[in-house]
């Protein structure tokens, strides 16, 4: 890939920009309408990398629309039939963007992030050695790391402000932000997303450890999946072939960088280290080949 066709920050001068996030870049088209641009940022410990990852945001993109289109009689989605070209009238700037920026309903999210955890790992496995629970959830003892857990959790968080870290919550809490009804409907229908794709990756060498998805209601109440879905950046994948209880097993994801991060002497605020082109290069793979493994026949 052409350094010309990396993309940290995008600039588009015919729509306000409304803000930043980690990785994507919100614009508004209209009222019921924003453009949500993938750039090739990432982050590691809510940190942003000061360098791109060649092709991440394109990768993302289609990973995050196979899934969407997949799991669309389960619930609504965030996308529209417009285009780019029908919003931006720049054509070098329809080119760049055209794959990796989608036109979205406009929808007010809600305030949690939902976490669905099929495997015991990450900030669940330090969580179950401390007290014997994930989030509050009891688990049976003796459960090792990296182990499938005996039934899907759901493991709620509440959405920081920029900057900030995330912060686990109980399913009580999710009631009291946002209703029984509907914290009940965004529990089994994110239990029910994962469940499906596990199943479906898993018949195509990847394990689906845990993944989070974000929520949104439009003006008449119904409830969508927006932001992404499923990809690197919001799940753990494993391959099969290396999966073993015990350890942390490789993975096709961000995982890569930060095990990279943890042999450095970074306190993990801003700002961030430089990362090595190999390390670059391997994480573009690692993505491709999670999107090809997954979406192959």
């Amino acid at each position: 890939m052409k350094t010309a066709d990396l993309l940290f920050e995008s600039s588009i001068p015919e729509l306000p920009l409304i803000g930043r996030g980690k990785v994507r870049d919100i614009y508004s088209v209209d009222e019921q309408h924003l453009l949500i641009v993938t750039t090739d940022r990432l982050s590691a410990f809510d940190v942003v990398m000061p360098d791109p990852v060649p092709g991440k945001g394109e990768v993302l993109t289609k990973i995050s629309l196979f899934w969407f289109r997949m799991m669309s009689d389960i619930i609504d989605n965030q996308l529209t039939d417009l285009t780019v070209a029908d919003v931006i009238k720049d054509p070098g700037l329809q080119e760049q963007l055209q794959a990796r920026a989608l036109v979205v309903k406009r929808l007010k999210p809600l305030p949690i992030e939902a976490v669905v955890r099929g495997y015991l790992i990450g900030s669940g496995w330090k969580d179950y050695q401390e007290t014997g629970q994930i989030c509050g959830i009891d688990l049976p003892a003796g459960l090792r790391q990296a182990e499938k857990l005996p039934n899907t959790l759901f493991t709620p968080a509440y959405k920081a402000e920029a900057g900030a870290h995330d912060e686990n919550i109980s399913f009580d809490k999710v009631v009291e932000l946002v209703g029984g009804k509907l914290a009940t409907r965004v529990r089994d229908i994110s239990i029910e997303i994962y469940e499906r794709a596990s199943a479906y990756a898993l018949e195509r060498g990847i394990i689906i450890a845990d993944t989070k998805f974000e929520f949104g209601l439009d003006e008449q109440g119904r409830l969508h999946i927006i932001d992404e879905a499923l990809t690197p950046d919001s799940s753990r994948f494993w391959p099969v072939d290396d999966y073993e209880v015990g350890i942390s097993p490789p993975s096709f994801d961000k995982q890569f960088v930060r095990d990279y991060l943890e042999t450095l002497d970074w306190d993990k605020t801003p700002p961030a280290p430089d990362l090595p082109t190999e390390i670059l290069e391997k994480t573009a793979e690692k993505y491709q080949e999670a999107y090809t493994r997954m979406t192959s026949a």
